[in-house]
């Protein structure tokens, strides 16, 4: 099973790679078009936004971890592994509700959105915001899967650390 999510893991963050790369190498190309042909090209603007949209979500949705998000646990870290474990249980708890009641009407949103293409590219403007819902999903799953090991192995300070500095 590790095998598998490490080989997931890696995948999402192959695909990240390749879609900063693009617009890495579409940003180029707009600066290139902008002061050497003199001629700018309007797609590679919309182009990078895209990326960018995709690249956010998508990251937060497949690659970054719990650990790595900016926290404010001080009030967390100051109660015992008891209280802490029922505010694990409960902000988890209020995310799946809350991200996962907002699925389906961001969705028909998403879905109403088929009907708008964008600018230069013409993609329709649900493709680029699809992601979100991805994101949205992948949130959830998430927080579900750690409510159940809350519940069935208590918390752990992995994600919570306190530097101490030496004076």
């Amino acid at each position: 099973m590790q095998f598998a999510l490490r080989w997931l893991n890696r995948g999402a963050e192959g695909v990240a790679a390749a879609m900063l790369a693009a617009m890495f190498l579409t940003f180029l190309l707009q600066i290139f078009a902008r002061y050497v042909l003199a001629e700018p090209f309007g797609w590679t603007l919309e182009l990078c936004l895209t990326l960018w949209i995709w690249i956010v979500f998508w990251g937060n949705a497949f690659i970054v971890r719990d650990k790595d998000h900016v926290t404010f646990d001080l009030l967390y870290l100051a109660v015992p592994k008891g209280p802490r474990r029922i505010m694990a249980l409960i902000s988890s708890a209020a995310i799946v509700i809350g991200l996962g009641l907002s699925i389906l009407p961001t969705w028909d949103y998403i879905d109403f959105l088929k009907i708008k293409k964008s600018a230069t590219l013409h993609i329709p403007m649900r493709t680029v915001f699809s992601i979100y819902a991805l994101f949205l999903v992948a949130v959830v799953v998430r927080y579900a899967v750690y409510f159940v090991q809350v519940l069935r192995h208590g918390v752990t300070d992995e994600h919570h650390h306190l530097e101490v500095m030496d004076e």
